[in-house]
């Protein structure tokens, strides 16, 4: 893999598949801080460990194309709600999202940016949640809807909603009910609310994305985004 360039006003987004890359745990595991290494050894679960070790150390192969260092040379912050932040470069923006089988990174220049996905399950009571977490447009749109369709929508807000949040870095102290996203499709999205200045639905773009079957994902980036580029990290390309 060749060095890497994000353009002007354009987001990356890599999937990374735990199951086809899992062989190479040792290898992220020996690229991590023993911050990190601290971090991951606090899970209780083995497949959460697992988790945090891929993660992190796809974050550090992937910040090394970007940036042309070693993958060990990273330093991180953390704001007050955990989102990582490069500790020296700022010139690039990244979050992490995670969910099943499945990990996602995006990556731009400058602007801040927010990751989410979730995998879809059913089998619980869709309006027992969004009427404490979603606004009011966002309810209606979802009675709007039949409801055989209400998991799907409810997955779609939820992305979108935690996405912006994340790129935010708010974390869920963040009123979720003070903004409005669109939730009736998996083509287009709009933030059609932002209760606190009405001015700053303007400031950003949410995009769902597709990555596999029975997930939903969405990318919010502070900037109008004129394209997205996405790939997969695999056993193919992770130490070339």
């Amino acid at each position: 893999m060749s060095s890497l360039i994000i353009e002007k006003n354009s987001a990356h987004v890599w999937l990374i598949k735990k199951e086809s890359i899992i062989k190479h745990i040792k290898y992220f595991n020996k690229l991590l801080s023993e911050d990190e290494k601290l971090k991951v050894s606090k899970f209780k679960f083995k497949k959460d460990k697992t988790t945090s070790i891929i993660a992190r150390g796809s974050l550090r192969v992937l910040l090394s194309k970007y940036l042309n260092y070693p993958a060990t040379d990273f330093s991180f912050s953390y704001g007050v709600y955990g989102k990582p932040l490069l500790l020296d470069n700022q010139s690039i923006k990244f979050n992490i999202s995670h969910s099943g089988e499945i990990i996602v990174i995006a990556f731009c220049n400058l602007y801040d940016i927010g990751v989410d996905i979730e995998y879809v399950e059913k089998g619980f009571n869709v309006l027992d949640i969004v009427n404490n977490y979603f606004s009011n447009a966002e309810i209606q749109a979802l009675h709007n809807l039949p409801e055989s369709e209400h998991i799907e929508a409810f997955y779609r807000g939820w992305t979108r909603k935690e996405a912006f949040i994340k790129a935010k870095a708010k974390g869920l102290s963040f009123p979720l009910a003070s903004f409005s996203v669109s939730i009736d499709s998996d083509k287009t999205t709009d933030l059609y609310e932002t209760i606190w200045d009405k001015k700053e639905k303007e400031l950003w773009d949410i995009i769902p994305f597709k990555t596999a079957t029975h997930y939903k994902a969405a990318l919010a980036v502070q900037a109008k985004i004129n394209s997205i580029k996405y790939f997969e990290l695999n056993s193919e390309n992770i130490l070339m």
